[in-house]
């Protein structure tokens, strides 16, 4: 079987995030909703329908359409499974999925259906999305035992550590939600976590770290500080103290030592962010809401953001005080100071800091750079 995942129209609403990959790339929860489908769907290839600028690294194939903004379950995979020939699914109005022209439209009703419509839903429904993800990857599969020089509060059932975890001398809470902790994890003493939490593979957690529920870390990150309600994508650096919640981060991210980053106005108003769809600020219904950064971006020590700032892709961050809540691509901001980073110079760096993970910039990666950069 084979599934193209669509955009759906809806690039540029969940930019920053995705000026460099697809919607089905976004993280929430335990997975990606392309991983999603995979694990759901384990004989399926996949696809990507995008903006032309990244077809040429994420390939899309002849197969069965599907919006990557609705998070799947099992209800919906096997519906899926069993369109015939020109038959489609909606959900309150939202087409899912369609099998050729999809002109036979059918409703979908076998369950509630959780839909992301705008990028702050992304961590707005991290919660119910991680607890659903444990129970549906976790079932069936044993757990690593955690060590006795550990607190554990609440259920052990709550509590996934897979093969090659190590974690000593932390405090985990499990009575909030449940905590996932992936392949090769190391946790470092002193660390205080709570559920919901999924701690991704090869990820690192610094000694003395506050990481509060529902937050993703994306594989290969190294987090410590103070950390609420957010999604960092992969492969991303907060190595040291600063508060950052209610925050959307790409992978290949630097936060340099107290970088911290507001998620609440002063007059608890609700707030306001920068939208690439609209290239203007909109009003949302949210309270919280922290920092939204692209990939490869970065910042010195001591940065300070305002509540919902946006930074695009590789952006370096250098000044005191709070920048300006819009920060676009290639941008290299210090006191005083805005001019652009040069792109070969942006993509040397970004294949300096690839290549200490044992990963590369690739032709790919770099013509995805020259477009942001042209456009």
């Amino acid at each position: 079987m084979n599934i193209l995942l669509s955009d759906n129209q809806l690039h540029l609403r969940f930019a920053p995030l995705t000026l460099t990959r697809p919607l089905a790339e976004l993280r929430c929860g335990l997975f990606t909703n392309a991983e999603r489908w995979k694990h759901l769907l384990p004989n399926a290839k996949i696809g990507y329908q995008t903006e032309n600028y990244l077809q040429a690294k994420f390939k899309a194939i002849d197969g069965l359409w599907i919006n990557a903004q609705i998070i799947p379950n099992p209800q919906l995979a096997l519906a899926v499974q069993q369109l015939g020939p020109n038959e489609a699914l909606a959900y309150k109005g939202i087409r899912l999925a369609q099998n050729g022209s999809g002109s036979n439209l059918l409703e979908y009703t076998a369950s509630e259906l959780l839909v992301l419509e705008n990028r702050w839903d992304l961590f707005l429904k991290n919660d119910i999305v991680s607890r659903r993800d444990f129970e549906l990857y976790t079932k069936a599969k044993k757990s690593q035992t955690l060590s006795a020089s550990n607190l554990l509060i609440g259920a052990a059932s709550e509590l996934f550590i897979s093969e090659g975890a190590r974690i000593e001398g932390a405090t985990l809470n499990t009575s909030t939600g449940p905590i996932y902790v992936g392949k090769n994890v190391e946790i470092m003493e002193g660390s205080m976590l709570r559920g919901p939490l999924a701690i991704l593979d090869g990820a690192v957690i610094k000694m003395g770290a506050k990481i509060y529920g529902a937050t993703t870390i994306g594989p290969e990150c190294r987090i410590g500080g103070e950390v609420s309600n957010s999604i960092f994508q992969g492969h991303t650096n907060k190595g040291h103290d600063g508060f950052i919640g209610n925050a959307l981060i790409g992978e290949w991210c630097n936060l340099g030592a107290d970088t911290n980053c507001s998620n609440l106005k002063n007059n608890y108003g609700k707030v306001s962010t920068y939208s690439y769809e609209t290239r203007a600020q909109v009003q949302t219904s949210e309270l919280f809401m922290g920092l939204t950064m692209g990939d490869h971006s970065k910042t010195a020590i001591n940065v300070q953001f305002n509540t919902a700032s946006v930074v695009g892709v590789s952006s370096n961050i250098l000044c005191s005080g709070f920048p300006e809540k819009v920060i676009g691509s290639f941008q290299w901001l210090s006191d005083g100071q805005k001019v652009l980073f040069e792109l070969q110079k942006a993509k040397a760096a970004a294949a300096a800091m690839m290549a200490r993970r044992n990963q590369e910039f690739t032709e790919l990666d770099a013509q995805i750079f020259d477009h942001l950069a042209n456009n």
